[in-house]
């Protein structure tokens, strides 16, 4: 087990820097000069080399890369290029927290959702209540979560005022101040993951049902409970498993509508105004964040498996 996590830490580091490698180079490709549009009409040819040079942007591109892989390899991101050129790091430091709060809370509501109603769907095959399931998740998969944050803004924030409408509070500032700005985002996103992990719930469970050996459980006369907890549901959630790691690796993604409509400055709204902008070094810091994001929940699901099923961390 060690010599395989050991496996996956050294390719999901080679995942990153190959992320990282082709970010840098098409944004040095994308038509338009930053430094021009940062200056626009205030300055001249002059001022554009002098701040191009105090950027280190008029080396050639293989310079430019190869002194942003050895400072990002001593944690240094580099600054913003634009506005009052901060740290990268400082950026990204308020913005991670923010898209990871977003994300696990959604996460959390879609888990809620998805779980008792694939198994209620699964158990009652061809019923009035599998029937409802799965129209409620072609609703759920149906509906942008743009336009069902907006909904929840109107009937929860403007009309009820239950729930703060726009904003995020630190954790630090108190639990529900926290919260409360989150709740709202968070079931405008996590409802159509909820969705998809209940289909993906009923499907797999209703293949394990049809197995020898819960035939064989439920003639050694185990509980219907124990039955679905004990065999079934395990058994069932390997692929369950990988579609769960691949939401929430997509919730960070998802989270950029949603922040933009709740004004949350996450890692969403920080990357798309770096490429608005053509801020090199936020991009390729953010990119680089989503990035090891993404590798890191495919390495908890590559762990998980052996968790539930024994025979993978035999083998």
């Amino acid at each position: 087990m060690a010599s395989y996590m050991l496996r996956r830490l050294i390719g999901s580091v080679i995942v990153m820097w190959a992320v990282a490698t082709l970010v840098f180079f098409m944004l040095r490709f994308v038509p338009g000069d930053p430094i021009a549009a940062m200056l626009a009409d205030a300055g001249g040819p002059d001022e554009i080399e002098a701040m191009k040079r105090s950027l280190g942007l008029d080396r050639s591109l293989f310079v430019q890369y190869g002194i942003w892989i050895q400072n990002m390899l001593q944690g240094d991101l580099g600054n913003s290029i634009y506005g009052s050129r901060v740290a990268v790091t400082s950026v990204l430091s308020e913005a991670i927290p923010r898209t990871l709060s977003l994300s696990l809370i959604a996460f959390v509501v879609a888990l809620v959702i998805a779980l008792p109603a694939g198994i209620l769907s699964a158990t009652r095959r061809n019923s009035a209540t599998d029937t409802t399931v799965s129209l409620l998740a072609f609703l759920g998969l149906s509906m942008p979560d743009f336009w069902l944050a907006i909904l929840l803004i109107i009937v929860f924030a403007a009309n009820l005022q239950w729930l703060p409408a726009i904003g995020y509070v630190p954790l630090a500032e108190g639990f529900w101040p926290w919260f409360s700005h989150l709740i709202l985002p968070s079931i405008a996103i996590g409802t159509a993951f909820s969705a998809i992990i209940a289909r993906m719930i009923r499907s797999s469970l209703l293949e394990v049902l049809k197995a020898d050996y819960m035939r064989t459980a439920r003639a050694k006369g185990l509980t219907p409970w124990m039955v679905m907890f004990g065999h079934a549901l395990p058994n069932a959630m390997i692929p369950v498993i990988t579609v769960i790691g691949i939401a929430f690796a997509l919730l960070i993604s998802g989270a950029v509508v949603v922040e933009n409509v709740f004004a949350i400055k996450g890692l969403g709204r920080v990357l798309i105004e770096g490429i608005l902008n053509r801020d090199y070094p936020v991009v390729q810091g953010a990119v680089l964040v989503v990035s090891a994001i993404f590798v890191f929940s495919n390495l908890i699901v590559d762990l998980l498996y052996g968790v539930i099923d024994p025979r993978i961390r035999l083998n």
